[in-house]
């Protein structure tokens, strides 16, 4: 797995949370927010897919399970097509005029459920993400790490992407990990069983030493 080169803003402040099924990235992104907006912040709490009238019939198309079984390569470019709209109409002008944006899953989800999970060439798939985002990256990644058994078993119901098989989960966790394994100076990988407000301390340290400057 390689992380995928790219260019930062130099306005705002960019963080995605990432991770498998059920590891708590919307509990702790709103956690982060909700602590971020206490200290008088502009933030942007996001997601993909389905952020944008546009993405969110792109994201019923590609979870429902009434779609079936889609091309691998179409379902990366329903992802990609999402996150074009997504950067350009919602990250990028809250990062211009400079909110700290806080995505729940990025370009890192698409390398690792479209590329390691679907066994795609990963650099085709990159290549690609990095087209339809324009190169932009977060400043920071958290990995919200979790055995695939236990985050399914956390889901009554699962869409397309969560029916799969356990052995596509775990090449998606390992994808994330090898990617922040690759990158330490951007990404912060936590546990995901540890409690709720442990998780949320050490985000919050590692934001915190990234404002009100960003450094990269």
């Amino acid at each position: 797995m390689t992380t995928w080169p790219g260019r930062w803003t130099d306005t705002g402040l960019f963080v995605c949370f990432e991770g498998g099924e059920g590891s708590g990235k919307s509990t702790q992104s709103r956690l982060l927010r909700e602590h971020l907006e206490q200290q008088g912040r502009e933030v942007l709490l996001t997601f993909e897919p389905g952020d944008t009238p546009v993405g969110a019939e792109l994201r019923r198309i590609v979870l429902s399970p009434e779609t079936g079984a889609l091309s691998d390569r179409t379902e990366v470019l329903l992802y990609a097509a999402d996150k074009a709209e997504h950067v350009d109409t919602v990250v990028l002008p809250a990062l211009e005029r400079g909110a700290v944006v806080v995505t729940d899953r990025y370009v890192d989800s698409t390398l690792a459920y479209q590329g390691a999970g679907r066994t795609l060439p990963v650099a085709d798939v990159a290549h690609v993400a990095r087209w339809a985002t324009g190169d932009l990256r977060p400043h920071l990644t958290v990995v919200l790490d979790l055995e695939p058994s236990a985050g399914l078993g956390r889901f009554e119901g699962r869409d397309r992407i969560e029916g799969e098989s356990l052995e596509f989960h775990q090449r998606v966790r390992q994808a994330f990990l090898d990617m922040a394994a690759e990158d330490p100076a951007h990404y912060l990988v936590l546990d995901a069983r540890a409690a709720v407000e442990e998780i949320a301390a050490a985000i919050r340290e590692r934001v915190e030493a990234l404002l009100p400057g960003v450094t990269r």
